[in-house]
């Protein structure tokens, strides 16, 4: 027994023995557990009729069932309809607003340039009226190029106006954990609950929640309830919603009812400027050589030009090293390096390969022959090839294999070679893989 509703469901069997068959189906046909901790269950009664009438003729039998399941007493509370969502509500706001705390990802910092000014303003023009001017927005675009610091930058410009605004910010993966913790332990309610009764919906890399069947259903109907409330709804992702291919046409249509909005790597005029406002915010000032010599060595993404700007500060403060071209080159060349030669382990690969098929590293790594396993395993050969510089050999010795020592040269470039196959057969197959690589470059 793992979970409040299993723990409610044997209690009405118990029940069933001690009242009537109409006692029970009269009463408690619309009775939902809430909670259970601290040795007391928290059911839900939609009517308030029937509420009276269980506190007072059943709770004693209640308690009873409860005492004999747990073998000790049992505390009983039953909420209204107005009970509800204040029992939920108490600690929902603090949850929602703690990750949204990042003082550094205001729409004063962020950086506007071509690749970006339209994204830029459909931001700020959900911000000045939420859910009034685009809803949804949804912002897409490559990793690293300023989709999160707009989320944030929203959220933080509509505190300001709004402050007791519910803001929910979440990942797409995150989202599809909380769903099954929730359906794990019995707390389906209080994530509706914390999900639809949202001012403000942000969610980051909805993506990850394409091909996800429970998933998505929920976060239908989680978009629904938002939208026909008014709510605002901010969607980032790093493709628009007709190359989603895994996605529930339905979903689709929804993310493409407001304003589509992408972001593009940023030119170098753009990146110069990145460069320049980062050291500003470090307390230091960039000379210009220095800054068109660091936009034009990084080209393609923000976090990398901030984390060049870094870098040089850093090296300059424990060198003692003047910032010119000559200390930058010998800085920069060093991070060019690691990012360059950035490599995702095996072990990064196996685990999100595994999540996807919703297996474990061990049963990649294992034996089992199951067609989903045998997929997944393959999968993941050809991602460790594909993005690792491991020798067919290497990639056989993190995988059991029949005999326990691994598996061997020939069979894992079957394997690879069945699934480059696959791409070139099955073109829907390459979102799986897209997908997984997406899950692994997250992790960076």
């Amino acid at each position: 027994m793992n979970s409040a509703s299993d723990v409610w469901a044997s209690t009405l069997e118990i029940l069933k023995n001690r009242l009537t068959p109409t006692a029970i189906d009269t009463w408690f046909d619309d009775v939902e557990v809430i909670n259970i901790e601290d040795g007391k269950m928290v059911l839900y009664c939609p009517s308030d009729f029937k509420k009276a009438v269980i506190e007072g003729r059943f709770f004693d039998a209640i308690k009873s069932a409860l005492n004999d399941i747990f073998s000790g007493d049992f505390d009983l509370q039953i909420l209204g309809e107005a009970e509800l969502d204040p029992y939920l509500n108490q600690d929902v706001k603090a949850k929602s607003y703690s990750i949204m705390d990042n003082s550094n990802l205001t729409f004063e910092k962020f950086v506007v340039g071509n690749s970006n000014k339209f994204a830029h303003a459909a931001a700020m023009a959900v911000a000045a009226t939420p859910a009034v001017a685009y809803n949804p927005l949804f912002i897409y675009g490559e990793s690293g190029l300023g989709k999160t610091h707009l989320l944030y930058a929203i959220c933080h410009e509509i505190r300001k106006v709004n402050p007791n605004f519910r803001i929910i910010y979440i990942k797409g993966d995150e989202f599809t954990n909380e769903l099954i913790h929730a359906i794990q332990t019995g707390k389906n309610v209080e994530f509706r609950q914390k999900y639809r009764s949202a001012d403000l919906f942000l969610v980051d890399d909805v993506q990850f929640i394409a091909g996800m069947v429970r998933t998505q259903e929920e976060f239908f109907h989680t978009f629904n309830t938002l939208y026909e409330e008014q709510c605002q709804i901010v969607l980032t992702c790093d493709r628009p919603p007709v190359e989603i291919l895994r996605l529930d046409e339905r979903l689709r249509t929804r993310f493409e009812w407001g304003l589509i909005a992408d972001i593009q790597p940023p030119d170098i005029e753009t990146r110069i400027a990145i460069a320049k406002k980062k050291s500003q915010q470090l307390g230091f000032i960039l000379p210009d050589d220095v800054a068109i010599y660091i936009a034009e060595n990084i080209t393609a993404n923000v976090r990398q030009l901030e984390g060049a700007v870094n870098k040089l500060l850093a090296y300059s403060d424990l060198l003692n090293d003047n910032i010119d071209i000559a200390s930058v080159s010998r800085a920069i060349k060093d991070m060019f390096k690691e990012k360059t030669e950035f490599i995702p382990t095996v072990e990064i690969i196996i685990q999100e390969t595994a999540n996807y098929y919703s297996l474990t590293a061990e049963d990649l790594r294992g034996t089992g022959r199951t067609r989903n396993t045998a997929l997944a395993r393959s999968v993941s050969m050809y991602l460790i090839r594909k993005l690792t510089n491991l020798s067919f050999d290497d990639i056989g010795k993190e995988y059991r294999g029949k005999n326990g020592k691994g598996m061997d040269h020939s069979s894992v470039m079957s394997a690879v070679r069945k699934i480059e196959e696959r791409l070139k057969e099955t073109p829907d197959f390459s979102e799986t893989i897209r997908d997984i690589t997406g899950s692994i470059n997250s992790k960076i």
